[in-house]
């Protein structure tokens, strides 16, 4: 689950987001006041649980008993994980994994009948659109004669720059077309006005993960190989294997100056690094040798006060470069980055080149994945929306959406509770707390009618893979823009409704729960109330507690960052933060790999919304099982209603992932490895260790100042 801050930022983290894969990654007028927590909406399922079979959980799978208060995971999980090997074609597999897989299999037939009826389609519409564009992808005939044809005009264009202004004309001109290089543009809510939308540039620009990357030593081999691979991709384009050599060692060399000016995951999530707003002179004066204005006059952007330059020092580097290296380094970068930004859209050659790198090299990834999911990537990143409005009318019901809004406002009423309870708060902050809750806007499933994005500017042929993507691309680049200067919109959605994730947006103070993860084994229609809130009753809770995160809770009830706390209140909050950091930094989850640890600071934001979701979504299945006492003495499969809780929770954050996709993970993603989840806030709960009749000194039970508690 993410909680997502600005489009630009999720532009400049588009790798590591795709790498860190589903659920562990994670945006609308205010809502209807809710119910208070005394009074709660009737349960989300308890109705209909009552008539059904309830045993949605295979106990088969599960551990010796004594193992669940040493190591919850592998009580849960171990069977299952032994029994479900990684398949080739992934870096990982688990329960995100399977249900994504499903999701996958659903878009499949959906663009497989979109293709075979494209032709006859209604000219223009979204069924036509998506089915041409599919089918293009899997012209393999006419994308291998096609080699790197579809980018010669580009590399022509990069083999003419001479100079500093030949170069800034190229990347202004690139830009607009949606293939940014160096640094990402976009829009974003104002940090001082969430109702007003502004432009972002962002550091970006690195081939590697992170900037550690280009200087620690343990990472030497891996920039050896990356090296190999610039040129190998150089080759692949004709230049020739000595020159290739030395463009390779010149990408590098640049590169590297930009990683020593670029921020670290962890300082990217300081909010004083994401936000620096300037006027357009004064962004001008930071970068005297690239004009701010003649860029935004290319962009077909008009900037009113100003926009935010949110990483001043890279920009400052970013000048620098344009006048010390030389225009022969700068015809290197880009020319490679070029060929690698196309590469899955370019023929097999470059398609292998590409995986061997940042597919087997780089996450341990033994093989590809079968062409129809490649080409379905890029169905989803060209037009997502679109691709969901197909999915929503084939797959979700308004009966599941029903039930999804009734777990929310009971998730959400428990959060409230918490609040007006927490003993560590003043009431003035208190006050403020509930402000910002109250003006929570979930939103369920999928955009509202009237709502789905326009796509009649897009054209779409039904032969042509490359030009289509590239179409899609500075589309969708230019619909972003459009926002700047308008209204922020609270209604639209950042996640297509077929992703198997949900995500928190504090700009807007939404939260999104897409249509494909309002499923097993998160969500079931018929299961019992303790498996839905030990699931998805988590994961809503999880997106609400966003909003009081280390970042989120910078942020007020209408999206702006401000100060809401009393010192007193902070420095508690600060102190309390800082021992879940602690917590989280003790746990060496790669086995034979003591010393790589989980980064505390980096999946702070993550571990706060665990522990804080799913001690919500206890305390909302406590009170839905008081409306049904019946509900909540009876065991099923042997097991109460609260040991159920924790074991489908444990369940959702079942899976492995191999080795090197899992040390990438400690580097670059804000969340917590999955094994981790799965025991990590439980160990932190008292009603974990009462469920399981644990003891103190047992491996799952934290207590006394051990024990974390924050929401």
């Amino acid at each position: 689950m993410t909680q997502q801050y600005l489009k630009p930022l999720a532009l400049a983290a588009a790798v590591a987001l795709a790498l860190a894969g589903c659920g562990k990654s994670e945006q609308a007028a205010a809502p209807a006041p809710a119910k208070p927590a005394t009074a709660p909406a009737p349960s989300a399922t308890t109705a209909a649980a009552a008539a059904a079979p309830k045993s949605v959980f295979d106990v088969g799978e599960l551990g010796p008993g004594t193992e669940a208060c040493t190591d919850f995971n592998s009580f849960v999980n171990a069977k299952w994980v032994a029994a479900n090997p990684i398949p080739s074609d992934r870096t990982s597999w688990g329960a995100f994994n399977e249900l994504a897989e499903k999701s996958l299999e659903t878009q499949h037939q959906i663009v497989e009948d979109a293709a075979k009826g494209a032709d006859s389609a209604k000219a223009g519409s979204v069924e036509q659109k998506i089915g041409w564009l599919y089918k293009s992808g899997m012209d393999d005939a006419a994308i291998e004669k096609a080699g790197f044809d579809p980018i010669k005009p580009k590399l022509t264009a990069i083999d003419g720059l001479k100079n500093t202004a030949d170069i800034v004309n190229y990347l202004d001109q690139s830009a607009a077309e949606g293939d940014g290089q160096v640094f990402s543009f976009g829009s974003g809510a104002d940090f001082k006005d969430a109702t007003q939308q502004i432009g972002y540039a962002m550091q970006s620009g690195l081939g590697l993960p992170t900037k550690d990357y280009y200087f620690k030593p343990e990472y030497k081999d891996l920039r050896t190989a990356y090296v190999a691979y610039v040129a190998k991709t150089l080759e692949l384009a004709g230049v020739s294997e000595a020159d290739a050599k030395k463009q390779a060692d010149a990408v590098m060399k640049f590169e590297t100056a930009l990683a020593g000016a670029s921020l670290a995951p962890t300082e990217m999530r300081n909010l004083d690094n994401q936000y620096h707003f300037v006027s357009v002179k004064e962004a001008d004066k930071v970068t005297p040798h690239f004009s701010w204005e003649l860029f935004f006059k290319t962009q077909g952007v008009t900037i009113d006060k100003g926009f935010s330059l949110s990483q001043p020092k890279f920009f400052a580097e970013f000048d620098k470069l344009l006048t010390t290296a030389p225009a022969s380094e700068w015809q290197a970068y880009l020319r490679f980055h070029t060929i690698d930004d196309a590469s899955t859209s370019l023929s097999k050659a470059f398609r292998d080149n590409k995986f061997e790198f940042y597919g087997k090299t780089l996450s341990g990834q033994p093989e590809q994945k079968a062409r129809w999911k490649q080409v379905l990537g890029g169905v989803n990143g060209a037009m997502g929306m679109g691709l969901g409005q197909l999915y929503v009318a084939k797959v979700f019901t308004p009966e599941t959406k029903q039930r999804a809004e009734e777990l929310v406002t009971n998730v959400r009423d428990a959060l409230k509770n918490r609040i007006e309870h927490l003993d560590w708060m003043s009431d003035a902050t208190k006050a403020k707390a509930i402000d910002k809750w109250n003006k929570f806007l979930p939103k369920i499933g999928y955009p509202d009618e009237g709502e789905w994005r326009d796509w009649s500017g897009l054209t779409i042929s039904p032969d042509n893979w490359y030009a289509n993507l590239q179409a899609a691309q500075k589309y969708n680049y230019q619909y972003d823009l459009s926002h700047i200067g308008k209204k922020t919109d609270r209604k639209e959605w950042g996640m297509t409704p077929q992703t198997v994730n949900a995500y928190y947006d504090p700009s807007t103070n939404t939260i999104n729960f897409p249509a494909a993860i309002l499923q097993p084994p998160f969500f079931y229609a018929k299961g019992d109330d303790a498996i839905n809130y030990g699931g998805i009753g988590a994961v809503i809770g999880h997106e609400s507690s966003h909003g009081f995160d280390d970042q989120g809770s910078q942020f007020d009830g209408d999206g702006n960052r401000a100060n809401w706390w009393t010192a007193q209140d902070k420095k508690q909050f600060d102190a309390r933060t800082k021992a879940l950091v602690d917590q989280y930094d003790g746990y060496a989850p790669i086995q034979g790999k003591p010393d790589l640890h989980v980064n505390g600071k980096l999946t702070l934001g993550e571990n706060i919304a665990d522990l804080g979701g799913l001690n919500i979504a206890y305390d909302a299945l406590q009170t839905a099982l008081q409306k049904d006492p019946s509900e909540a003495d009876q065991k099923i499969d042997g097991y109460t209603e609260d040991q159920r809780f924790f074991l489908n929770w444990a369940r959702v954050w079942r899976g492995s992932v191999r080795d090197k996709q899992a040390e990438l993970y400690l580097n670059i993603d804000p969340h917590s490895p999955i094994a981790v989840r799965a025991i990590a806030s439980p160990s932190d709960m008292t009603a974990f260790a009462t469920a399981f009749q644990c003891k103190p000194g047992d491996a799952m039970v934290r207590s006394g100042d051990k024990q974390v508690k924050i929401w």
